[in-house]
């Protein structure tokens, strides 16, 4: 079996080249940590260990680089860096006799082709081959003190089961299986089961509609759902399998619902419907992984877009599987025998990438968080951290901000002497919450690593870390790009800005392993999204500001796409639900700033005179068609009905007017002469004082 993780990476960190361990925090007129040589546990400890997962082999490519170094092999000879690489730290089925052939310009990208592997083998059999009780899964459930622990021998044996189960009624490689689970071992059996007998995972957040789920289920072709019975959540319990019901009743594609129990109450079972824990206790233990091609399908996940329709991003094997282990333990300074603590939901990428794969992957044990952050009360998050030993804690801005709202106390109650590094993710974070979130919980001494990344690419793009001993970082930005990332920023007209102190559309100007490689059923909008925009360059679609220094700032989406919570949702999904209401012409939805959830929803509503005499019972009537068709995080925070909408000549609406009479800024509206009609901004300025002075009344 080939080694698990490239010497030459190693050693080259374990040399004291790079070395992720902050050792004071610089006070000027913001803060500024320095990556310091002294880390605490020394990668070369590591190194000569006696723990499987972390063994390394010897490559002569990469032994001895800098940081620098290592980064500009990566650009400049990505073959030679990403095949040393693959090859060690992958178990391989066949060795790929190619490792890239890609083109940006046509949308093809290839990695390590003629190779075959197993996910589930690379995340399971090789740690169960060497340290069968190491512990994989801490999940952390939602009442304190509950957790339990899987080890990777407990989780192998349940994916196995799991796959034996699918198998048997049918599942075949190739086929798309929905799971619509909480935050849990059996949803995460349920991703490994898939990659080892080839399926398909599209994994759907459990807070979405029965529509929603719909859409999704109808758009990948899917032929099963895995679900529970029920969730927990906040000291609630919430229901599932109903919502599954409802949206099955309009997906004649599925054969069978599998239904998992996380609470011991009953749910009415239907024809479809098959209890899970039953069947796996009659299955095998044991099941003989498929071996895939590098390029098969590994998983799709729908994201938003500027257009209606979530897009399903597909994501391959060996390149995604080896981009997420490879950040996963560079970016947040993993090290053997840590607790990784990610609270994302696998529902989303960060889920998929940072508690599923890559720390299992790289043999680590992972926190799977099933609650909230305030439940039972503000400290939650802190004394998980406390009671687990969290080494690395990777959160939202959304939550930071959340937190920072209630007395210090909630954090310094609880020890998290623990912690050698924090980071965030989901969207830039502010620098209040950075300071906070650095001086209060970190107690200064922790590197804080603000990280950038997408859906569509894998995995951390820009990021703090890794970098040169003695490197700084600065507060709310995401600064350095990770190996094999080359940004660029460009132009309106599409030419590259050179130089540093320069804003402009942040592009990525070469392929890597971890990149989605279409959008399921539609490679022509893959196209149009991602590489039209700019020929030759993967388009982000942020914007980003590239420092005198040359660190990049991430400024924010350039498209109809907000971020609320963390979680990306285009105005056009929100807009098409609203426009269904029969009484509702035409819908505009803008993003506005939020103290707590970074962005909310803003809707402009055009109503049928018919409908004018009860305008308050139409609104309450569009926030439950949002909640139904998208989810209760998706309903707009503010409804202004007006008469009109601001448009071109053309029929364009000009979203930045809406933009600017929601955010109070109408000083300077800037060229209006290109609107069919000028005076709709009076009416809009009008209605939105009227709308605000009645609001400060209730």
């Amino acid at each position: 079996m080939a080694g698990r993780v490239s010497i030459g990476l190693l050693n080259s960190l374990a040399r004291g080249n790079v070395i992720f361990r902050n050792k004071k925090c610089v006070r000027k007129s913001k803060s500024v940590v320095l990556i310091s040589r002294c880390h605490a546990r020394s990668l070369s400890s590591s190194s000569s260990s006696s723990i499987g997962a972390a063994q390394p082999v010897l490559s002569s490519h990469l032994a001895g680089k800098t940081y620098s170094d290592l980064y500009e092999l990566s650009v400049k000879d990505p073959e030679t860096f990403w095949g040393s690489i693959a090859k060690e730290r992958l178990a391989w089925t066949k060795p790929f006799d190619q490792v890239t052939d890609c083109d940006l310009s046509s949308g093809k990208i290839n990695w390590f082709l003629g190779g075959q592997l197993n996910v589930s083998v690379n995340c399971l059999d090789v740690h169960v081959a060497k340290d069968p009780d190491r512990v994989a899964l801490i999940w952390e459930k939602d009442e304190p003190g509950t957790e339990e622990r899987i080890t990777y021998r407990e989780l192998l044996e349940m994916t196995c089961r799991l796959a034996n189960t699918l198998k048997s009624y049918g599942v075949q490689r190739g086929e798309r299986v929905a799971i619509y689970m909480p935050v849990s071992p059996m949803a995460v059996a349920a991703m490994m089961a898939c990659a080892r007998i080839g399926a398909v995972h599209t994994v759907v957040f459990a807070g979405f509609s029965s529509e929603a789920l719909a859409g999704r289920i109808q758009d990948a072709q899917c032929k099963f759902v895995i679900t529970c019975n029920q969730g927990v959540r906040g000291g609630r319990i919430f229901d599932l399998k109903s919502t599954v019901d409802k949206a099955v009743k309009s997906c004649p594609s599925i054969r069978h619902v599998f239904v998992a129990k996380r609470t011991n109450n009953s749910v009415p079972m239907g024809k479809l419907d098959i209890s899970l824990e039953e069947v796996m206790a009659g299955q095998s233990s044991v099941c003989a992984p498929e071996p895939m091609d590098s390029e098969e399908m590994l998983f799709m996940l729908y994201t938003s877009g500027s257009t209606g329709k979530p897009k399903g991003i597909v994501h391959t094997q060996a390149g995604y599987l080896l981009y997420a282990s490879l950040t996963h333990q560079y970016v947040f300074d993993y090290t053997p025998g840590d607790v990784f603590g990610c609270v994302a939901d696998i529902g989303w990428i960060t889920g998929h990438s940072y508690v599923v794969y890559g720390p299992l992957c790289n043999g680590a044990t992972s926190v799977l968080f099933e609650s909230t952050p305030v439940y039972p009360n503000p400290g939650r998050y802190w004394e998980t951290v406390q009671r687990l030993r969290i080494n690395q804690f990777y959160g939202a801005p959304t939550a930071i901000r959340l937190l920072l709202k209630y007395e210090e106390n909630w954090v310094k109650k609880y020890d998290r002497s623990s912690l050698k590094t924090l980071a965030s993710v989901g969207e830039p974070i502010n620098h209040e919450a950075w300071e906070w979130f650095h001086n209060v919980v970190g107690d200064g001494r922790c590197p804080l690593v603000d990280t950038w990344w997408q859906t569509e690419t894998g995995g951390v793009c820009i990021a703090p870390l890794p970098a040169e001993p003695g490197a700084e970082i600065r507060p709310a930005m995401a600064m350095r790009p990770f190996f094999g990332i080359q940004p660029a920023l460009l132009g309106e007209k599409g030419q590259i800005i050179t130089g540093n102190d320069v804003s402009g559309a942040l592009c990525i100007s070469q392929p890597w392993p971890g990149m989605a490689r279409t959008i399921f059923g539609d490679h022509q909008r893959f196209m149009d999204a991602y590489f039209k925009p700019y020929q030759g360059q993967y388009f982000t679609g942020d914007g980003a500001y590239r420092t005198e220094d040359g660190y990049y700032q991430i400024t924010g989406r350039m498209d109809d796409v907000i971020n609320i919570s963390g979680h990306r949702l285009g105005t056009a999904e929100i807009e098409d639900a609203l426009d269904e209401h029969p009484d509702v012409p035409e819908t505009a939805v803008i993003g506005i700033p939020h103290e707590i959830k970074g962005e909310v929803p803003f809707a402009f509503v055009v109503l049928k005179e018919s409908a004018s005499e009860n305008q308050q019972a139409v609104v309450e009537e569009l926030r439950h068609l949002v909640a139904t068709k998208i989810a209760k995080y998706a309903v707009p925070d503010n409804f202004l009905v007006v008469k009109r909408l601001p448009k071109t000549r053309s029929g364009k609406i000009m979203r930045r007017i809406l933009r600017k009479v929601a955010m109070q800024d109408t000083s300077n509206l800037g060229d209006v002469s290109t609107l069919d009609d000028p005076s709709v901004v009076s009416e809009i300025i009008e209605a939105h004082k009227h709308y605000r002075s009645h609001a400060a009344k209730k």
